[in-house]
């Protein structure tokens, strides 16, 4: 059996190796939705609170499925925004949707961080645990604002700059997770721990493969003498073009960024809202040190944690 789709006088079939990778975001994206519902259902079926065992963890549902289907319109139609290339032809890979899905869908997962670094500074008394759940939304809306700068203008000076914030705002979150480690003991400082890591691979690839990429695009057009867009002008640009294209040569530079944010991304989204849902447990693992001094408030938090909306 082939798959061929013809647009613009290309056809990817199965011995083009975009089709199997496009396959496999497909194929990841579905068993990330079905996740999300199995969170759901499980999740929504627990006493307590409007919906879950843990209050708020609608919100925290609800963000992470604009996440989860957001990165899985974006790896059904894959898109390089400032190449203006797509798979398919459908105003569907128009650069205006994508970006905007991408959008929503990045500001979302931000603020599930957020969500879940607020309670935990309140309960055990961390303030650079409750100053990162605030700081860390601001900052990804400001990385938004210099992506739409790069898609409108086609610079990638903005891109680079975009991701470099995003370093910034998860070295914060890492920040605030070593903070919480004397805080517990168990298994909750063994995953604090692992994420902390988790985070430390993400910033190490930033700041090798994806900055520097993105640095080189710019410094190429630089070189080149390449005109980049008025805002106004690429308006219109990523509301009426994008180009078709199968050559694996005009995806290399996307593949591997993709992959990881379709996958592991959408994972961490995803245990977020499991972290979330067991806030209940998690005042046992405190060390006894830290229930000394926190006892009367981590009750507070337990029974009404507050929640972060900077940004929402």
């Amino acid at each position: 059996m082939s798959l061929e789709w013809r647009a613009r006088s290309t056809s990817l079939a199965w011995s083009n190796p975009l089709a199997w990778w496009w396959g496999l975001l497909t194929l990841v994206s579905g068993v990330n939705i079905a996740i999300w519902f199995l969170l759901y259902g499980r999740l929504r079926d627990q006493p307590g609170g409007a919906l879950g065992g843990a209050p708020g963890i609608g919100l925290m549902l609800l963000l992470c499925a604009a996440y989860v289907f957001g990165c899985a319109l974006r790896s059904f139609l894959p898109r390089a925004d400032v190449q203006r290339i797509c798979l398919f032809d459908t105003w569907l890979s128009s650069v205006v949707v994508g970006r905007s899905v991408a959008t929503v869908a990045e500001v979302c997962f931000v603020a599930q961080w957020a969500v879940i670094l607020h309670p935990l500074g309140l309960m055990t008394g961390a303030d650079t645990t409750l100053n990162a759940a605030w700081v860390i939304v601001p900052l990804i809306l400001i990385a938004e604002c210099f992506s739409w700068y790069a898609v409108l203008t086609t610079n990638y000076l903005g891109n680079a700059i975009e991701n470099s914030i995003w370093a910034v705002a998860f070295f914060v979150v890492g920040i605030a997770l070593c903070r919480l480690l004397p805080e517990f003991d168990g298994r909750v400082r063994v995953a604090l721990a692992m994420t902390v890591v988790g985070i430390a691979f993400y910033l190490m690839f930033l700041m090798t493969v994806d900055v520097p990429m993105y640095l080189s695009r710019w410094r190429a057009v630089v070189a080149n003498g390449g005109r980049h867009l008025h805002p106004l002008e690429g308006l219109r640009d990523v509301c009426t073009r994008w180009v078709v294209t199968h050559d694996l040569a005009e995806w290399k530079g996307e593949i591997a960024w993709m992959s990881l944010y379709f996958s592991a991304a959408v994972w961490a989204s995803l245990a977020l809202c499991v972290v979330y849902s067991l806030q209940d447990d998690l005042p046992r693992y405190l060390t006894e040190a830290t229930v000394a001094i926190s006892a009367p408030d981590t009750a507070a938090v337990v029974s009404n944690p507050p929640i972060p909306t900077t940004g929402l």
